[in-house]
């Protein structure tokens, strides 16, 4: 009984089992990603335009990206604070949207909605905030993955409650904003005090490689199921009870990384892991003693200073030659207690920042004006691929919201991984992945812009893939470059650039260009239908616009802008290259 009774204990404090609840709230924290689905009904329900949509749009992407409150809460409050916070929000946010579309309240001025829908997808910056900082601090040297499965179940979210929803079979569109009121917050609730931090650096160990392992190849299945269903369901008709049966088995295959944690606590021969899991937290150093590696950090960065600038112009060999001299002459300095530390204004890049020490740096606001230009085009995609799919004589835009979820997923999940390899073993500055990534985002709009066959699927799968490698790649280099001190707070203020980006090109670009559309197209019918039964007709309030005119433009200036970020982030990889070769400790070559 005692045996059993330290399992358990071990069970709860292990570091995969908070990691898998974790994936699990992250599956319900993408709820705005379900925009595009919600937005024709409360299109047609409350007669808005394309203008008046953009702005319900450009609010919820504020409240899912302003997370000033949710960062600087995390610091004071714990995580279980944090998540119940947020259930709160959603819940409340979209149970009012849902009682104002159903007209169960009377009709509401557009700003009373924004503010619904603002505070509804506010609540899940607490959900990523918590989830992130706990799984981080619990698996420091696997940041990469950590950062990009996460936000992958996030990103995967849209396409996982759509799924779910088809279990309900509801003839009203609206009932799904009152399943992702309800539904998410429950989830939470019933998860969030076993999400914390449990001092997951003791728990290190041989079984991490294969549990990641374990853990992409559920993601991979995922993946490739929820795209199998959809195609299923794209050309074959489906009764319900199969629908039902596919949604189980959807729910199956997410709740499957459980395995992870039961089978190193209870199935293990070995007791390592559990003993890790009970050991106590490691006494704290005095605060005036240094370990060997504090004292090498600051050698490294006392060459820096002391490092004449004509060195770098010196050949490889040569170089290396007098920084080796140099740092032989600090450490016996060091050694006899009178190395010169200087005294900084603030810290190094790979040091721990505040998030006010971290404005004033260069690299992070070209990270951020980088984001702001590629992922705001790709959120602009995202929000308006109802219209999208609806302008080119798609009814069914669900399936399309799907499809760019799952590939958002891919992208995040990809990302982290890839960006990884590219970290730990050519230590080469992770934004290159950025990069690549809104080449790869450009290239998909230019296609829709050309109005090449099968612009849908080309546009969903490209801008999925890349928007989603951002949300893993950026975190992972914003803890590498500012450290983990203010993580929450410094994630938050990055996930501003995303709604930043949509305001203008969404409201002001998209929208404009498809309300010019569609009025000349309703121009151009009323003249025709006047000519052929001689009396004026009544004009829509609501317009609509049909064929691909109506966002190729939108898509051709989208398709700049994200070459431009490209340009931007590279001028990140060139600027922090020795710093990453500090970090990993080797050299590209």
């Amino acid at each position: 009984m005692v045996q059993i009774h330290e399992r358990f204990k071990g069970f709860i404090n292990n570091r995969w089992l908070v990691f898998v609840c974790a994936m699990w709230i992250q599956s319900c924290a993408g709820i705005g990603y379900l925009f595009g689905s919600i937005s024709p009904v409360i299109k047609s329900t409350m007669g808005y335009n394309q203008k008046q949509l953009a702005i319900l749009g450009v609010a919820k992407d504020l409240g899912d990206s302003v997370g000033f409150v949710a960062g600087s809460l995390c610091e004071v409050l714990p995580a279980w604070g944090l998540l119940f916070i947020g259930a709160a929000q959603s819940f409340l946010g979209y149970g009012l949207l849902w009682l104002i579309v159903t007209q169960k309240l009377p009709n509401m001025p557009l700003w009373v909605l924004c503010i619904s829908i603002y505070v509804a997808t506010n609540g899940e910056t607490f959900f990523n905030t918590a989830a992130l900082v706990t799984c981080v601090q619990n698996f420091p040297k696997n940041r990469g993955p950590v950062v990009g499965i996460l936000k992958g179940f996030a990103g995967l979210s849209g396409a996982i409650l759509t799924q779910i929803y088809a279990i309900i079979n509801s003839p009203n569109e609206a009932s799904l904003i009152f399943m992702v009121a309800v539904g998410p917050s429950m989830v939470v609730i019933a998860l969030m005090f076993i999400v914390r931090p449990v001092g997951g650096h003791r728990q290190a160990g041989a079984f991490d490689r294969s549990s990641f392992i374990f853990t992409y190849s559920v993601c991979l299945v995922l993946a490739a199921y929820l795209l199998g269903v959809l195609l299923v369901e794209d050309f074959v008709s489906l009764d319900q009870t199969l629908v039902t049966m596919l949604a189980v088995i959807l729910i199956v295959i997410i709740i499957l990384p459980i395995i992870i944690p039961i089978t190193l606590i209870f199935f293990s021969d070995s007791r390592t892991s559990l003993e890790e899991s009970l050991l106590p937290e490691p006494p704290q150093k005095q605060e005036g003693e240094k370990s060997e590696r504090d004292i090498n950090e600051v050698i490294l960065s006392e060459v820096e200073d002391e490092k004449p600038p004509e060195i770098d112009s010196l050949p490889a060999l040569e170089r290396q030659k007098r920084i080796a001299q140099l740092q032989a002459r600090l450490f016996q300095a060091a050694a006899d207690g009178a190395v010169r530390v200087k005294r900084r204004k603030g810290p190094r890049r790979g040091e721990n920042f505040t998030l006010t020490q971290a404005l004033k740096k260069a690299d992070f606001w070209l990270l951020f004006f980088s984001l702001v230009l590629a992922s705001g085009s790709g959120l602009t995609i995202i929000d308006n691929l109802g219209q999208i799919s609806g302008s080119l004589g798609y009814n069914d835009s669900s399936i399309y919201i799907s499809v760019i979820s799952i590939w958002n997923f891919l992208g995040r999940v990809g990302g982290g991984y890839f960006s990884e390899i590219i970290v730990r073993d050519f230590a080469y500055p992770r934004p290159v992945a950025m990069s690549v990534v809104q080449i790869i985002m450009a290239v998909g709009l230019f296609y829709y812009a050309m109005g090449l066959p099968g612009q849908i699927y080309v546009v969903t799968v490209l801008i999925g893939l890349g928007y989603g490698a951002h949300w893993a790649i950026l975190p992972a280099s914003a803890s590498e470059l500012f450290g983990l001190k203010s993580f929450g707070a410094l994630c938050n203020f990055f996930q501003l650039a995303s709604p930043a980006g949509s305001l203008v090109f969404s409201e002001v670009i998209a929208s404009s260009i498809y309300d010019y559309y569609a009025e000349k197209q309703e121009g151009l019918r009323q003249q025709y239908l006047t000519s052929v039964l001689t009396q004026p007709l009544h004009r829509e309030d609501s317009l609509t616009c049909m064929g691909s005119i109506c966002y190729s433009f939108t898509c051709g200036i989208l398709s700049g802008l994200c070459i431009v970020a490209a340009v931007l982030s590279l001028v990140v990889v060139h600027r922090t290259r020795r710093v990453y070769t500090q970090l990993y400790g080797k050299s590209r070559n």
